[in-house]
């Protein structure tokens, strides 16, 4: 039996992309008969993020992290971010001769630097030295494949996304939903300096504007923006609601390598309004009629606002958890020196 261990710094309580991107595939790969195995924070101390409390740090010696990558007896080992836990498995699988994947879900240079004074280049020949190291980076898009392969890294291979449309779908609309009028322009995820969130705020627009989320930046951005309403963390159906009550969704991130809420938000028929840059402009294909992308981003609100919901939900059906995840799998086993399994 095929046994990966996915290692990650990046899991429970955080409610992100990295998060999402692997539960919903272990739960597609236990699908497959495939056994995973999660190395992640919670198997250690940790402390807060600087800057990002939320987000917890592991503290573990290298020798405890090994000793529980031994511990699953891995045919195969996957590291998902770049963090403490990332880097101490990659030590081990170098040590060890395991031939090893990695996957490349933030943007780390531009993430790092919106926090602290380092210069991207050397947060560029951190991410050059990191995935080099393994026999194969997976990125979710095209235009991420190319900017990397520019930066240097080698060995990429494409995982792309899925979403769950039995969970996220259209519903009937409510004449005011959340007590506001319409339309509703709506972004989701989490509030934080990232995400660039003032862009959309500041817009003037008719309706209203609603954050779901919660984040670092969440306090600050209310107080500033009073007239926009925060929900605060939403999640399963209750967040499919409300995605589904939305007129636009609004996508204002420069940073996202892919943007999984962009296909939470079709799905919901939910047209999508963003800039044309990496991850919206990998979705939201021209002519399409399921968005618009726009530079001023209050002209792509506008826009979208015309498309057709049946438009954005028929978009979304392309992306499949199950179609992703054999890619996943097939990447994995290509590293290893395994003929990737036909789909079934």
């Amino acid at each position: 039996m095929t046994r990966i261990t996915i290692v990650t710094d990046a899991w429970y309580p955080q409610v992100n992309g990295v998060v999402r991107s692997i539960e919903n595939t272990n739960r597609e790969l236990a699908c497959m008969g495939i056994n995973v195995s999660m190395v992640t924070p919670l198997d250690f101390s940790s402390i807060p993020c600087p800057t990002y409390p939320e987000i917890r740090l592991s503290v573990a010696s290298f020798r405890s992290v090994a000793a529980t990558i031994e511990g699953t007896q891995p045919s195969a080992v996957h590291i998902a971010t770049e963090g403490p836990l990332g880097l101490a498995a990659r030590r081990w699988c170098l040590k060890n001769g395991m031939p090893f994947s990695t996957s490349y879900h933030t943007r780390f240079p531009e993430y790092v630097a919106a926090r602290f004074p380092v210069p991207i280049r050397l947060l560029n020949g951190f991410v050059r030295w990191f995935h080099n190291a393994g026999n194969g980076c997976m990125v979710a898009t095209a235009s991420l494949e190319r900017e990397l392969h520019k930066l240097g890294v080698k060995n990429l291979l494409r995982w792309s996304r899925g979403i769950d449309q039995t969970v996220f779908h259209p519903v009937a609309l409510e004449a005011k939903p959340f007590d506001l009028p319409r339309p509703i322009f709506m972004t989701v995820g989490r509030v934080a300096v990232e995400k660039n969130l003032p862009a959309f705020l500041d817009l003037d627009l008719p309706g209203s504007k609603v954050v779901i989320g919660d984040g670092p930046a969440r306090a600050d951005l209310q107080r500033r923006y009073p007239h926009v309403l925060f929900t605060g963390m939403k999640t399963g159906e209750d967040l499919a609601r409300a995605y589904a009550q939305a007129d636009v969704f609004v996508f204002p991130s420069r940073t996202d390598t892919f943007g999984n809420t962009i296909l939470e938000a079709l799905a919901s028929g939910v047209p999508v309004a963003a800039y044309p840059v990496m991850g919206p402009i990998d979705i939201i294909e021209q002519g399409s009629g399921a968005g618009a992308l726009n530079e001023d981003l209050r002209l792509a609100c506008l826009e979208a606002l015309t498309c057709r919901r049946e438009d954005a939900s028929r978009l979304a059906r392309r992306y499949t958890w199950e179609a992703a995840s054999k890619q996943f799998l097939g990447n994995v086993l290509k590293v290893q020196g395994v003929k990737a399994l036909t789909a079934r």
